[in-house]
């Protein structure tokens, strides 16, 4: 299954390469040749970036479910609170390998949306955090608010997120994507007790994050 949120990229993909195979007939063989493997391998790693499997959130109540697929960069205390008891700060690192679609944390309603524009560090770089292009997101259910960010990265310069301000989410269902390597930071009120820790892998819509 591939995520809708792709189609525009591959469609470009699918153009430039029937171009790019039509003028490799020109070449000599073992041009063509490497031409046409490279054509190949682009087509299906595209395929494969944008594919999209199906998720099952778990039966659990009262859960916060990783946005993301990918690595736990970091778990540690949010560095900008001044409470004697901050939130936690949570960064999900994707690589060009894993699925890009991000997925709701928690049902709620979407408090907060702001577009920022950045720059186009390295994805794992923790100053990307702030520095990065990202789209700040906040979810509210009445009882906890848990705001988390797509960041862009080297490669990613397409955020996707059809989220509207004001409109009611269910935990699990995808909102969008981020093209070809980034991470999603996730700021945990201090009532949730997180449940990863630093170096596990997560699944978007079925890892649990934290607890409340």
């Amino acid at each position: 299954m591939l995520t809708s949120y792709g189609y525009s990229t591959l469609i470009k993909v699918l153009i430039l390469s029937m171009i790019l195979s039509a003028t490799a007939l020109l070449f000599p063989l073992w041009a063509t040749t490497i031409i046409l493997l490279a054509v190949g391998t682009t087509i299906l790693f595209t395929l494969y970036f944008f594919r999209d499997p199906k998720r099952t959130p778990p039966e659990e109540q009262r859960v916060i479910l990783a946005p993301a697929d990918g690595k736990i960069l970091l778990v540690q205390p949010y560095s900008k609170s001044s409470s004697s008891n901050p939130p936690t700060l949570v960064s999900i690192f994707m690589s060009p390998f894993n699925v890009h679609v991000n997925r709701i944390p928690i049902s709620g309603k979407v408090t907060h949306l702001r577009y920022c524009p950045g720059t186009f560090l390295m994805a794992f770089d923790n100053k990307s955090m702030e520095s990065n292009e990202r789209m700040e997101i906040g979810i509210d259910n009445g009882e906890i608010e848990v705001q988390f960010s797509q960041v862009s990265g080297f490669l990613a310069r397409r955020i996707v997120c059809s989220l509207r301000s004001g409109e009611m989410v269910k935990i699990g269902k995808r909102f969008g994507m981020i093209k070809f390597g980034s991470r999603v930071d996730l700021i945990l009120p201090p009532s949730a007790k997180v449940a990863i820790e630093p170096g596990q892998i997560t699944r978007a819509g079925e890892t649990v994050l934290a607890r409340y």
